[in-house]
């Protein structure tokens, strides 16, 4: 299996994600939200990580929203570049709290953020560009999220957040790559045993 694969894989998937229409992403976005409230241990989690989307992602602003208003802890990402890492930060408001921060993604602000121990953190919202109903998940090549999971919140239930075009039969993982415990598109939410 060679990175010349997943690499082609990667931006196949991308190029058909990024075709989507504002319209499409955010129909879907809402449908896949609604199938992450379906979910019955949603009532157990009290402090979620959630990506903040950029460019064609899976919107998650809606999502959230609602959680912030059911009472949740919500922290989104913080990239420490010089390290590698991704820290935790607890947001209040999104349309306050976030600014363009690594690569323009959204990101709150360090010095007015509290920052999480990550674990804390009951569920992941993890984004990537392509997944399967296996567990597993490429990202975008950075391994983020991968060293996030193993390192931070190894015991943090693992939510692949994706549409279902970028679902494919068998994704090639390698042995760095962290599976995932659940996939939620706009379709169907996979329960996976990792």
């Amino acid at each position: 299996m060679c990175v010349d694969e997943r690499r082609s894989l990667r931006k196949k998937v991308l190029g058909a994600r990024d075709l989507l229409s504002v319209n499409d992403r955010r129909e879907k976005s809402h449908s896949a939200a609604r199938n992450f409230w379906s979910l019955p241990e949603v009532n157990l989690w009290s402090t979620l990580f959630i990506y903040v989307n950029f460019r064609s992602e899976l919107e998650t602003m809606e999502l959230i929203q609602e959680c912030l208003t059911r009472g949740m802890r919500v922290a989104v990402p913080l990239v420490e570049a010089s390290t590698f890492r991704m820290i935790p930060l607890l947001i209040k408001d999104p349309e306050k709290d976030l600014a363009p921060g690594y690569y323009g993604i959204p990101e709150p602000d360090p010095e007015k953020s509290l920052r999480l121990d990550a674990r804390e953190i009951e569920a992941a919202i993890i984004p990537g560009s392509v997944f399967d109903i296996y567990g597993g998940r490429l990202g975008y090549g950075g391994g983020f999220y991968d060293r996030f999971l193993i390192s931070d919140a190894p015991q943090a239930k693992r939510i692949g957040f994706a549409f279902e075009l970028q679902v494919v039969e068998k994704v090639p993982v390698l042995s760095h790559d962290q599976l995932l415990d659940m996939l939620i598109t706009e379709k169907r939410v996979v329960n996976i045993r990792r």
